[in-house]
């Protein structure tokens, strides 16, 4: 009996849509018809006016998909509701034209929409300029290397307090196929206790210099502290790494908007209690994209992390693991740490020095889900775990497994 090959497809993005359809032999026309029926997309809306959550739901039926709102909208009883589109990629797409003409605000939902799909399809190879050095987003997960410089760390216990042995783990990553170095002078281990500018600007100044003279990678600056990163800019560091996304210290904003320097911006918070985790996280982080934006900063400029291990439980640090494609909503690069961390110890019940393997897994995990650099104490295992993924991720999908 013929069976005719009967399988399930992964299709994730237009490009693969796109492929998978030549592969068959589609027309052109065909193609650029059809492509956008084959993904399905769930956007999320929170608080939507009534009256709004009525037309989305109408147009979207009307386009051949559905909205799901609150069971109370029906009957007009509540002011706002969390509504649910449901569609696929051109269906959505026919949302957004539709909505764009029309008044009262649609026009911004019409825009962001097509923002969002446009920011889940696959990211182009393009060039992030850090101050006379490049890095090349897109093309492959850049590795990002920790070098702490404090006495306190909770991963490394201060072994690369002095110079001499900052400079030769700075040497070693490198060497290891770093893409950047990330310089901390200030312990973010739980219960830490905080040090003033002077001191962290003391540790991290003789450190940063001797970089600066040796390697051509970029240096990114691991601070909060606007007058820190003041100095490091000014002694020509080439990124900010803000754990409190330029929502701590008032001034950090300006400073990274005089210079003009791309900015990793972190979610944070001092406790664990979250309306809708992800829901909370993007509100932050558009937050402090939308600080960085009024300060002149736009684009690839602006690095969103969701903040692995920082203001979160275990379960919530898994659920963000388990979800990370959804902050490619946001339009930004994404950087994933969660090197060594809690999540990984307690998940698995191992010391600080026994959680590499949980550490890869954490890395291939963000290659799947998109993510643009990985930030890391174990370079070389990272960047070959990495490397791996990414040949799978980036290299094969779309090419081999229609026709396998």
């Amino acid at each position: 009996m013929q069976t005719y090959g009967l399988r399930w497809v992964t299709l994730d993005n237009l490009a693969e849509a796109i492929m998978a359809l030549t592969q068959i032999g589609s027309t052109p026309e065909g193609i650029a018809h059809m492509a956008g029926k084959a993904l399905g997309r769930g956007i999320k809306l929170e608080q939507v006016p009534l009256w709004v959550a009525h037309i989305l739901k109408q147009e979207m039926l009307a386009v051949g998909g559905d909205a799901a709102v609150h069971r109370d909208v029906i009957i007009n009883k509540i002011d706002a509701t969390d509504v649910m589109l449901l569609g696929t990629v051109r269906q959505l797409g026919q949302l957004a034209s539709k909505v764009l003409a029309q008044p009262f605000g649609l026009q911004k939902i019409g825009h962001d929409l097509k923002q969002l799909l446009a920011a889940l399809e696959p990211s182009k190879t393009r060039l992030l300029k850090c101050r006379g050095k490049e890095l090349k987003l897109g093309q492959r997960t850049l590795i990002m290397g920790i070098l702490n410089i404090t006495p306190d760390s909770f991963s490394d216990g201060g072994r690369y307090y002095s110079l001499e042995s900052a400079i030769a783990q700075a040497k070693r990553m490198v060497e290891e196929g770093a893409d950047i170095l990330d310089i901390g002078a200030e312990s973010t281990r739980p219960q830490h206790e905080g040090v003033s500018a002077a001191e962290e600007w003391r540790r991290l100044e003789p450190v940063l210099k001797a970089l600066l003279e040796l390697e051509e990678i970029p240096v990114s600056i691991d601070t909060s502290k606007a007058s820190v990163a003041a100095k490091a800019l000014e002694a020509g560091a080439h990124l900010i790494n803000d754990q409190w996304g330029l929502q701590k210290d008032q001034d950090m904003v300006r400073v990274v908007g005089e210079y003009q320097v791309p900015v990793i911006v972190m979610h944070n918070q001092e406790d664990t209690t979250y309306h809708h985790l992800m829901g909370d996280i993007l509100t932050f982080l558009r937050r402090s994209i939308e600080l960085a934006e009024a300060h002149g900063l736009s684009g690839d400029q602006i690095i969103v992390d969701p903040g692995i291990g920082f203001g979160k439980t275990t379960e919530q640090n898994l659920e963000i693991m388990a979800r990370l494609a959804e902050l490619r909503t946001l339009g930004h690069p994404v950087l994933l740490g969660t090197s060594r961390k809690s999540m990984i110890g307690k998940t698995l019940n191992r010391t600080v020095d026994e959680r590499l393997e949980g550490t890869l897994a954490t890395s291939v995990l963000g290659v799947v889900a998109g993510v643009d650099l990985i930030r890391v104490h174990d370079v070389q295992a990272n960047r070959r775990a990495v490397q791996m993924a990414d040949t799978v991720v980036r290299g094969q999908r779309g090419v081999h497994y229609v026709g396998a």
